[in-house]
This record gives C-alpha cells, structure tokens and sequence, in this order.
C-alpha cells in the first residue's frame, strides 16, 4: 500500500480528474464498497479518507479487495469489449467482406453501439475499420501487380470514383499505378499503462508510440508522407513480435527487445537513439551526460530535441535520459508513465540479480 502523503494527495486529484495518464500507476481500493478501481473507472468518486492507494492490482486483491465490474482493473487499460473482440475476429475471418448495419443486426449488435465502442478503440467507426482492412486487401492485390479495376471490384467497389476516395480518405493516397505501392501495417497494442500504436512495414517496427501521446497524428502523418505509403489495419508478423515481447516486459520476464526496428531521421537524431539503446537497463543518463557521449557537449538542447523525437517508445528508451539534478525532464508519453517504467526497469532488475 502507498504510505506517502504526498503521492496519496496527487493520486486522489488524479482520480478526481480521471486522468488518463496514470492508468497502471496506482490502483484505489474504497473502504467504503470493498472494491478496487484503476483511476478512469467512471463510478462516482469516494471520499479521500476511503481510499486506500496501490501500486499493483495484486497489492489490492491481498489487502481484500475486489476488482470493479465496471473498470475491470485486472484487464488491460484499453482491452477490448467482447463485443468489439468478437467483430474484429469476425473481419480477420473475412477481410474482404462488405458489412453494412444491417450485418450488425443480424448478429444482434447495436450498430450506434458498435460505431461508439469502435471510435474509442481504433479512432474509427466498426464500418469504417472493416472497409479500411478491406481497402488493405485491395492494396496488396494492387502492390503485386494486379490492376486497379481488379483490387477494386474485389473490394466491393463498383464505381472507381467512390474507391480512390475511400483509398484516400482512410489510407492516405490514391494508388496511380498497379507497382511500387509502399504499404505499412498498424495495431493497437494494449499494456499495463495503456494501449500502443505499432507501425511497422515488412521488415522492421517504424513506429511505437502510447495512442494518447500528443501529436500523435501528426507524428504518422510524417512518417507517411516520408515513406510515401498508407497505412493499414493488420498484425502482421513484426507487431506480433513487438506484442509479445512488450507483454515480457511489462511482466518484468525480460526487459530487452529483439523485433528488428528501422531508425528514420537525420543522422544526428541516429545517432542519439543509437546512443539512448546503450543505457543499461535500470540506470539512467542526464541530458548533459547524453551530449558528452556524443562528443558535442554544448549540444544538450540538441540532444535533447532527439531524445524527444524518438518514435520507438520503451524499444529506444529514451524515458531513462532525466534531467542533471534528477528531475524526470520531458516525456511525451507523460511524466507518470517515465517514472512508472524507471521504477520498473530498476525492480525487475533487481529481482534478476
């Protein structure tokens, strides 16, 4: 159980505020009902002097707590629904398939449900997800040559004006010729401190970044227009990988990385992420200490810059570079998360020793 006042003050007005950046960083138990929440949990907030706070769900469940029905602390930040799992697998087992509402009636779903639960997980409608993944399909028949009024008919298209806007609309480009079509893979990842956003083309992770982090939009724009490519819903065998080895991790089961990664930026900001892999898990590095090694000492700034343009979260983990006094600095996933995985690194270290 947490004891320090000064963190009990901060988790409460975080849990006043449903703050979306602590979720994993503490769980709360209420005297009050005998059950525990994660910190978004939508339930009416208990008074403070009700609350006891925890680092760990399993902290709650020993202290005789019970996990909320309503926030599901033992699950994932952001896992899906069953409603919600059950359609994407039903896509998975169909991905050229054209659904429509009335799909959805049929297997007796709501479809302004469906589209809500949909929006909050993937940024898209259900209707919109399952065209995206059917446009994906239309991409790849169209990369490997086949012409575009065949990937277009196959994907349910009967006018070529209505396909390239949908390509356009949730893709991000037109395709003008039946070769030399870029096409990237995405998926949501979900962990113990919320879901993740894994890019990746066919040979390495481009992309890893917390689905809320600040610019996140704009951060895949770039990488799209750099790479001249769209970007399509699928798990390919790259984000399995990541998956799976950010799962090791969060367990503490291993804290290294092996899912080939592609650098994309100047030869400076390289050179820093290169430079950032070499910190020892469960240590940390200033900003200051970080120019030094790269024989520019007076470029703290610059380094700095670099350090906060990294877009392979934990993988090139700049969150273990912190300010010369100590402070935690910058993180663009939140302060929360950089010292969550600093506490992390250092215990599930210490517990390998």
């Amino acid at each position: 159980m947490i004891t320090d006042p000064s963190k009990i003050d901060l988790y409460y007005t975080m849990l006043i505020e449903k703050n979306r950046a602590y979720e994993g960083v503490f769980y709360v138990g209420v005297k009050s009902t005998g059950i525990f929440c994660r910190p978004t949990c939508p339930a009416k907030k208990p008074k403070k002097e009700n609350c006891e706070f925890f680092a760990q769900a399993k902290e709650a469940l020993l202290a005789s707590f019970r996990p909320c029905k309503r926030c599901r602390p033992l699950s994932a930040p952001s896992s899906l629904s069953p409603e919600v799992k059950t359609l994407v697998d039903a896509i998975e087992k169909n991905p050229e398939k054209k659904w429509t509402d009335k799909d959805l009636d049929a297997l007796s779903f709501s479809a302004n449900t469906t589209r809500r639960q949909f929006k909050k997980q993937f940024g898209m409608t259900f209707i919109e997800y399952a065209r995206s993944r059917r446009m994906g399909m239309a991409f790849k028949h169209i990369r490997s040559g086949e012409a575009i009024i065949d990937a277009q008919l196959e994907s349910g298209y009967d006018s070529s004006n209505g396909f390239r806007d949908a390509f356009a609309k949730i893709m991000g480009a037109v395709p003008t010729k039946s070769t030399g079509v870029k096409l990237l893979y995405s998926a949501w990842i979900d962990t113990r401190l919320g879901a993740m956003l894994a890019i990746a083309d066919d040979e390495a992770l481009l992309l890893l970044e917390f689905v809320d982090r600040r610019g996140l939009e704009k951060e895949i724009e770039r990488l799209r227009n750099k790479l001249q490519a769209a970007i399509v819903p699928e798990r390919t065998a790259i984000i399995l990988q990541i998956e799976e080895e950010l799962h090791a991790y969060f367990r503490g089961d291993k804290l290294s990385f092996s899912t080939p990664i592609r650098l994309l930026g100047t030869p400076f900001q390289q050179r820093v992420w290169r430079e950032l892999q070499q910190i020892p898990v469960g240590t940390t590095l200033s900003y200051k200490g970080l120019a030094a090694k790269l024989e520019h000492p007076t470029a703290i700034r610059a380094a700095a810059r670099a350090n906060g343009a990294n877009q392979l979260a934990i993988v090139v983990p700049c969150h273990r570079v912190i300010q010369t006094d100590g402070g935690l600095g910058g993180y663009a996933g939140g302060l929360p998360r950089k010292d969550w995985l600093l506490q992390h690194e250092k215990e599930a270290k210490l517990k390998r020793t």
